[in-house]
């Protein structure tokens, strides 16, 4: 079988933001074990004017949902941004995996042609499927990911490259 654009999105979203989700449990075991109340990152952030962790979190998941949804043409579910502790991110992390991985691979067929239009209010964007997803989901998702990463890493957190790779 061909590797479609199915393969291109699915299994690789999946498996990043279950890294995400694996190296924020790292994270919160550090932190009680310092005695650092986890909720208290959630607000962290590399500079001051970055988005602070939890809000990584929320787009990661927003774009890795959003761009498996328009490619496979169904609707787009809608979080309310309402996570305030680790467990909560992880619970979005799973509910967005569960998603995408839930997606019917035929639904993707033609994807890669498909005309995909975002519309915000300073700009519009016209991308084919495939261009969509190679440059700007995968690259979003990776960005934000790697953010978060980076924060934690920026606290102290002992993370390496083996949990940013490690999947779920």
């Amino acid at each position: 079988m061909a590797y479609s654009i199915y393969d291109a999105c699915v299994p690789p979203l999946g498996h990043m933001l279950g890294s995400y989700s694996g190296f924020l449990t790292k994270a919160e075991t550090f932190l009680k074990e310092k005695g650092v109340d986890p909720a208290t990152y959630m607000e962290e952030r590399l500079y001051p004017d970055m988005l602070p962790l939890k809000n990584q979190v929320f787009i990661a998941t927003d774009m890795a949902k959003g761009g498996a949804a328009r490619l496979a043409q169904v609707e787009i579910p809608k979080y309310e941004d309402t996570e305030t502790s680790f467990d909560d991110l992880r619970a979005r992390l799973r509910k967005t995996i569960a998603f995408i991985r839930g997606l019917d691979a035929k639904a993707f067929v033609g994807a890669e042609d498909r005309p995909i239009h975002l519309k915000f209010p300073t700009r519009e964007f016209h991308f084919s499927g495939a261009d969509y997803l190679n440059n700007w989901v995968l690259p979003n998702v990776y960005f934000h990911i790697t953010t978060g990463y980076g924060i934690l890493r920026h606290k102290g957190v002992p993370l390496g490259k083996p949990d940013f790779l490690a999947g779920e």
